[in-house]
């Protein structure tokens, strides 16, 4: 690519406009504050057809505009609400993590705070600058890893990073040093000219790691970055962001993993449905998991029959019956298991699979919601 200035193409994964050079060293504050944000998606429209006459009206339509719209959000008479008056603050340099299943409202949390999407209600801002009406100052302040990598196949490893990087004002030649500087950081130097089609997985998502770094933001936002990774290249990239970290980077990072929240985050938010439903370190979070481990039974038919049954066991503290999941919350969780199937078969049901999980993130999730993870 011979030419100074790069020609128009297709949108990164959000509205970079070009602006002058910010470097890691400026002094901006990289703190992040929601408060009360609030994002309503229009509700489907019926397809209007043949048979809408007889109620026949077939799958719903989503509208222009809701293509970002959860699946989890909640319907109401003014639209699907994917979040409900969210309030967080993130501190300068905090790595913090988003932690909820799939429609929870991590992914809208995020499209806001990157200024792809627009709230419905509320403020977010970052280093005090306001995502809505000072968008473009928030764009040079971040780095992005959306959750499906979105590189320009048209150009090469290197072009994607130098692409991006002339939006944010590097000259050419400055931009490429750097770009090559990151590839070799995260191992793809030897790749600088491969076509993006030639990657891994893994490759590729450290890839998007290094395009989201290039023009030195000072806060990372990063969208489910493992899903669909093996496990040596999910550990891989959880050292690449506890290097980041160590830099003094802020980092944002959405997960359904307990264990890659665990591991990685010092808070963590866990948001379901659109609200906030706790906010502290693991190790705090952990502590307010409901007693005794979980031991979760899976029966052959509906587990209500069951439940007040396994209730009436010595030293149950709680149980929960959702379908055919029988969760039994008891502070000798193995020794209670054959007490348990001894009622649960008194109940006409059969035990067809059994799980015991100490007091942890994911215990306090279900204690929450009331639903898993994934």
């Amino acid at each position: 690519m011979s030419h100074d200035r790069p020609p128009r193409r297709r949108d990164l994964g959000y509205h970079a406009a070009p602006s002058r050079r910010v470097s890691a060293s400026t002094s901006i504050s990289a703190g992040i504050e929601l408060r009360a944000l609030r994002k309503v998606y229009p509700a489907p429209r019926p397809r209007r057809g043949r048979g809408a006459a007889a109620g026949l009206a077939g799958p719903p339509r989503m509208p222009p505009g809701a293509a970002m719209a959860p699946t989890g959000g909640t319907l109401t008479a003014a639209g699907i609400v994917a979040l409900d008056g969210l309030d967080l603050s993130v501190g300068e340099g905090e790595f913090f993590g988003l932690l909820g299943p799939n429609g929870a409202g991590k992914t809208t949390t995020i499209g806001i705070l990157t200024t792809r999407v627009l709230p419905s209600g509320g403020q977010a801002s970052i280093g005090g600058a306001d995502v809505v009406s000072e968008a473009v100052a928030v764009r040079r302040r971040i780095g992005v890893v959306p959750q499906r990598p979105n590189p320009d196949r048209g150009l090469d490893v290197l072009e994607n990073l130098t692409f991006h990087a002339a939006y944010f004002g590097f000259p050419r030649a400055a931009s490429r040093a750097r770009a090559l500087g990151i590839l070799e950081r995260l191992g793809l130097a030897d790749g600088a000219l491969a076509r993006v089609d030639a990657l891994s997985g893994g490759q590729l998502q450290r890839l998007m790691i290094a395009r989201a770094l290039v023009h030195e933001p000072r806060v990372i936002f990063l969208d489910e970055p493992t899903v669909g990774l093996d496990p040596q290249a999910r550990l891989a990239l959880w050292e690449i962001l506890r290097g980041l970290h160590g830099e003094g980077r802020t980092i944002v990072m959405t997960t359904h993993y307990m264990e890659e929240a665990e591991k990685l985050c010092a808070r963590v938010a866990i948001v379901d449905r659109g609200k906030l439903l706790a906010c502290d370190a693991p190790e705090a979070l952990k502590k307010q998991a409901p007693g005794g481990t979980l031991v979760e039974l899976t029966l052959d038919g509906e587990a209500a029959p069951a439940r007040e049954a396994a209730r009436a066991v010595a030293g149950v503290l709680d149980v929960v019956s959702d379908g055919a999941l029988l969760r039994v919350y008891h502070p000798q969780g193995g020794e209670a298991v054959a007490r348990l199937i001894g009622v649960v078969q008194g109940a006409g049901r059969q035990v067809t699979n059994i799980r015991l999980v100490p007091p942890n993130l994911e215990t306090l999730f279900l204690s929450l919601t009331g639903r898993k993870l994934v």
